[in-house]
């Protein structure tokens, strides 16, 4: 492996103006610094990162832990972050918990032993946890998506219960009474968020939520297609579900196909997270959210200004979700005319 002195013995030039060249730490000659660069070029000199590092006691890496790559939200975030660590010419290391809080554990100290300017963490549960590994490094840290009790770190995210207000206030002015909802595993802060949501646009309509047709899952499409065929066979007078991840609205799509309703003609079906796929599936999905890449390149550029300025006060970023209607969702078929403007009714108070 080749060193500085070869660069330098091939350059005809001292090993100290080779490290001034390419760590631009003094002005060298224009003549010395051609011959450096064709030296380093012609032999293939890498640079030591871990020298690099322990000089000037950064890395230019930040480490980023998220739940589970397989789910395109998460992938679609995890471009975003990229694309704003790069620009501000960081590196990320990607380690990825499958949904295991240990395995969440393990991979945080293994970053924080690799010395990383940075942290950025969707959690994959056991706060606790979490929070006393946080308190015992001293790294700058984002959370993104779901909140950390405890941790001292920026958090990034979507308005949750406003984006879920706003997808079942669209199932309600469509016409829809009877609506339940997917969500997600209830040790999370945007699950609870979510639930909220779907809770307070009836109530704002004048409904009273019915707590039995809220079932829980576990934020995937087979998760999703569960509940739903569990949600069809015990109350099949349900006539729309608010899913709290597109994962799951998938998952419900497929359910109720097999059911032998029609979505949206017999049944309307609304996400959350407006992935990419959303739009691909048959019929695209109606959904809730904001674009995920801008998402991840916010709580990356979060993460940079944590990074330079760590004694700044702690941000709260929550990104504005938007309602797209595609064609998963329509009027019941027995609503009547402007249904969605009259007096709705009082739907059955559920025995939870």
């Amino acid at each position: 492996m080749s060193t500085i002195k070869d660069v330098a013995a091939l350059a005809g030039v001292s090993f100290t103006t080779v490290s001034h060249v390419l760590n631009d730490t003094r002005p060298v000659s224009a003549d010395a610094r051609r011959r450096v660069l064709a030296a380093v070029e012609e032999i293939g000199y890498l640079p030591s990162a871990v020298a690099r590092s322990l000089r000037k006691s950064e890395t230019k890496i930040v480490g980023v832990l998220v739940p589970n790559v397989q789910n395109p939200f998460f992938a679609e975030l995890v471009c975003g972050v990229e694309e704003a660590c790069r620009l501000a010419g960081y590196s990320v290391f990607l380690c990825n918990s499958d949904n295991d809080p240990k395995r969440q554990q393990q991979y945080m100290r293994t970053l924080l032993e690799k010395r990383i300017d940075g942290l950025l963490l969707s959690s994959a549960g056991d706060s606790e946890a979490l929070a006393r590994i946080f308190k015992l490094a001293s790294v700058p840290a984002v959370t993104v998506d779901r909140l950390v009790p405890g941790a001292r770190a920026d958090r990034v995210a979507v308005h949750n219960q406003a984006g879920a207000h706003a997808a079942v206030k669209h199932l309600i002015e469509l016409g829809h009474r009877k609506i339940a909802c997917i969500s997600g595993p209830s040790e999370f802060e945007v699950t609870i968020e979510r639930a909220d949501g779907w809770r307070a646009a009836q109530r704002d309509a004048g409904l009273q939520p019915n707590e039995d047709w809220l079932i829980e899952s576990d934020f995937s499409s087979a998760g999703g297609y569960e509940a739903a065929r569990a949600l069809l066979r015990h109350h099949p007078e349900v006539t729309a579900v608010f899913a709290s991840n597109d994962l799951m609205a998938i998952g419900a799509l497929r359910a109720v196909a097999e059911a032998g309703r029609r979505v949206p003609e017999d049944f309307s079906i609304v996400g959350f997270d407006d992935i990419e796929l959303s739009g691909f599936v048959h019929p695209a999905l109606t959904t809730v959210g904001c674009s995920i890449k801008e998402l991840g390149r916010e709580a990356g550029r979060v993460l940079i200004e944590r990074i330079e300025n760590p004694g700044a006060p702690l941000k709260d970023v929550l990104l504005s979700p938007r309602l797209v209607v595609r064609q998963s969702s329509a009027k019941p078929q027995l609503a009547e005319p402007n249904q969605a403007l009259e007096k709705p009714v009082q739907a059955q108070v559920g025995g939870r």
